[in-house]
């Protein structure tokens, strides 16, 4: 979501763009006019000899429903065979996908996602025309009525950068992926390019430098629009409480993270020829909530974190990205918000959020460079918990005193999401800023996966055999054993959420099992060692790491494999 919302632009046309994607595009109309009942957009998100995967966002321009039914048909032999979000029946070549009793509600202005598996032969043909409750979308009905949330503001940027748009998908990437027994399934799914050295502008060791990558998103954008996913995290004494991660700059090298890491890439992104591309920028996971939790008095304090918080360059770091990216048009920053297993206790909502517009106002930048924020960036926080609530108590003791849970206020990340973003509003961001959640990692599907609440014999047994992240602790991050994919990429999803995203690219280490030599400023953590039993920050426990990972960003086979493995939903 960006700086100010308008009414949805125009009369939109349905056109296949050139990765399979059915998506709305929209010629100008004057402001205040949206006459379109209802926009879908059906993204082919993977596709194979003998089947597919495609992803649907309905976004309702009408009046507010309680329940609602989207109807396709095919040309061809397609045959929907399990779906998600969405309760699926066809027959004969006519689709109907209806509400889940959980998402029934759809607001004026408002969106919901489904996305389904179907198999096919010959030729997978887009659907040409779709109807919500029986009205026609993605045609002007001639109403002149309506507003909505699609539309821009003067600068032209868009309330969402994802909606309507297709994602880039990384070639680098999507080939270690594809090389994989069975990565195909997966391979074409859009990723988070990762810029976390002065090097990777221009690319290191043979990588694609971000030229290259801005380049390789025009070629896949065709006629219609295209978002590019960068992560931007080279920040002086990066990652103070995480060695695994630490950076190639010290503590006090503020200008040399503006002048060779900041500038260089603004620089690029300013240039005319990539105006066309939505370039979603994450702005340096883990830092800002390291200055809340890790530093003072508290048990989780490290010298480095103290160092940082007293030195305030975390703080001016992320200022003056956010001022120089937030420059450009065509750029969307997204704050790293941590994860709700970290600022989600009462001592941490929030301080954070505070923090985060004391950064957020610094070296120039304003809350209107900010479009919105990102949480469980390369985590493995379940995106939502159904077995158990924060409300439930068990004989009389309340969830929030079970031992997983621990005093939390958030029992996974989409409640979380929504209500820290309500914080932010409060503390001054605008309200229209818009949520971005990493499910890469966070699926906890497969056989270990429960199906129902635990026992009612404590707390613990109640919340421990019914949840679905299967962590040892919630504090443990690195390369986490039984983990899986989670929700596939997705625009607008739920409430205050722009889209599910995979920032961290499924198959690339969080750290190194043991100490590895690198020149590229990775250091070893201990958290990222099976045998290792822990410290404050998860409460002494075991790591639950899996053994023989490489240095942090690398390639990573076996979590690849487990990742899939476990994907929830399943692939």
């Amino acid at each position: 979501m960006s700086r100010t919302k308008s009414a949805l632009l125009g009369a939109l046309v349905l056109l296949a763009g050139a990765s399979g994607t059915a998506v709305a595009a929209a010629p100008a109309a004057p402001a205040g006019i949206a006459a379109i009942p209802c926009t879908v957009d059906y993204k082919v998100q993977n596709q194979w000899d003998t089947g597919f995967t495609a992803a649907v966002t309905v976004t309702n321009n009408s009046a507010a429903k309680t329940s609602w039914a989207v109807k396709w048909a095919y040309a061809g032999n397609q045959k929907v065979t399990s779906g998600w979000n969405a309760k699926i029946s066809q027959s004969g070549t006519a689709v109907t996908a209806a509400n889940e009793t959980y998402n029934g509600t759809l607001a004026t202005g408002g969106s919901v996602s489904f996305g389904f598996n179907a198999s096919y032969s010959g030729t997978n043909a887009l659907p040409t025309s779709f109807t919500l409750d029986g009205v026609t979308c993605n045609v002007d009905d001639g109403s002149g009525g309506g507003g909505g949330g699609g539309g821009s503001d003067p600068s032209g940027r868009v309330d969402n950068p994802y909606a309507g748009a297709k994602v880039y998908v990384n070639p680098e990437w999507s080939a270690k992926a594809a090389a994989e027994t069975g990565g195909s399934l997966i391979s074409n799914q859009p990723t988070g390019v990762w810029l976390d050295r002065i090097a990777a502008i221009n690319g290191a060791s043979g990588s694609m430098g971000l030229r290259a990558h801005l380049d390789a998103a025009l070629a896949q954008k065709g006629s219609g629009e295209e978002v590019v996913q960068l992560v931007v995290y080279d920040l002086p004494g990066r990652d103070c409480a995480a060695l695994a991660s630490n950076g190639e700059l010290g503590p006090t090298e503020i200008d040399k993270y503006k002048t060779q890491f900041i500038d260089p890439i603004a620089a690029i992104l300013a240039d005319s020829k990539y105006a066309s591309l939505r370039i979603v920028t994450t702005i340096e996971i883990d830092s800002l909530p390291n200055l809340v939790t890790n530093t003072g008095s508290r048990a989780t304090a490290t010298p480095q974190c103290d160092t940082m918080l007293a030195n305030g360059n975390y703080v001016k770091g992320v200022g003056y990205a956010l001022a120089k990216l937030g420059a450009i048009p065509n750029v969307y920053n997204y704050l790293d918000a941590g994860h709700h297993g970290w600022i989600g206790w009462d001592d941490n909502f929030a301080p954070s959020a505070t923090l985060f517009k004391q950064a957020a106002t610094s070296e120039g930048a304003t809350v209107d460079d900010v479009a919105g924020f990102i949480t469980n960036t390369a985590n493995y926080s379940a995106l939502k918990e159904n077995n158990f609530t924060i409300n439930d108590t068990v004989n009389g003791t309340s969830v929030r005193q079970s031992k997983w849970v621990d005093w939390n206020r958030y029992v996974d990340e989409l409640s979380f999401a929504q209500a820290f973003r309500n914080q932010l509003v409060s503390v001054g961001f605008n309200s229209g800023i818009g949520m971005l959640i990493d499910t890469s990692r966070n699926g906890w599907g497969g056989t270990a996966r429960p199906t129902g609440p635990g026992a009612t014999t404590s707390v613990d047994t109640y919340v421990d055999g019914g949840r679905y992240d299967r962590r040892i602790h919630v504090g443990n991050w690195c390369n986490q054993a039984g983990a899986g994919l989670g929700e596939r990429p997705q625009a607008s999803p739920a409430t205050g959420i722009d889209a599910y995203v995979w920032m961290k690219p499924p198959g690339e280490s969080d750290g190194s099992s043991s100490a590895i030599a690198n020149d590229e400023g990775k250091g070893f953590d201990r958290m990222c060692d099976p045998t290792y039993t822990g410290n404050p920050r998860n409460n002494n426990s075991m790591s639950g790491a899996l053994p023989n990972a490489p240095l942090s960003g690398h390639w990573f086979s076996a979590q690849f494999q487990q990742l899939m493995t476990n994907a929830y939903p399943p692939l």
